[in-house]
């Protein structure tokens, strides 16, 4: 119906690698090809979906699973749905891609330096970690666990956001998520 199959593009990574920057840039290339596409960002499912959660390991995981009931439902419809969610737990990302049914699952790891996130730190929040305001942080005081075997890595800090798009659709046409060029 949409014209393309459905698809979830989950990234994954430290805050302040550019998940939700990359993921709208993606979205907007999307949309010019004629894809039908939702981006689901941790920040804006905190704001509604995952108010109730804090930065603790259970929360964390409870955002997943929130974020990945929403992603069935959405390619039920037939999105291409991308996903900015920090996501640190292997064990959670792996659950999702389980739960995917005849849903094509892409794992997208963004790659970049613990100094470079912070240096970044958009929202403040690494400084807020680092002074004991916010406990349980990924990258300060909880683990982040790296995919073992993602479907694409990224890293953000050295490859130029148009690159990292371009990057993202060749795989989307490797997966014939997307038409050939």
């Amino acid at each position: 119906m949409k014209g393309h199959p459905p698809a979830v593009l989950w990234f994954t990574g430290l805050s302040g690698t550019g998940k939700t920057t990359l993921a709208i840039a993606l979205e907007q290339r999307l949309i010019r090809l004629g894809m039908h596409t939702m981006v689901l960002d941790g920040d804006s499912l905190r704001g509604g979906l995952n108010a109730d959660l804090d930065f603790s390991a259970h929360s964390r995981s409870l955002a997943v699973t929130r974020t990945g009931q929403i992603c069935q439902l959405l390619t039920d419809a037939g999105l291409i749905v991308i996903v900015a969610l920090i996501s640190p737990f292997a064990r959670d990302r792996h659950a999702v891609r389980s739960s995917m049914h005849n849903v094509r699952f892409l794992e997208v790891y963004l790659d970049t330096p613990l100094s470079v996130c912070e240096y970044r730190d958009p929202k403040g929040l690494y400084q807020k970690a680092r002074r004991g305001e916010i406990v349980e942080f990924t990258g300060i005081d909880s683990p982040y666990e790296p995919p073992a075997s993602a479907d694409l890595v990224l890293q953000t800090h050295v490859t130029p956001l148009d690159e990292c798009v371009n990057q993202l659709i060749t795989l989307l046409r490797l997966h014939t998520l997307l038409p050939p060029d």
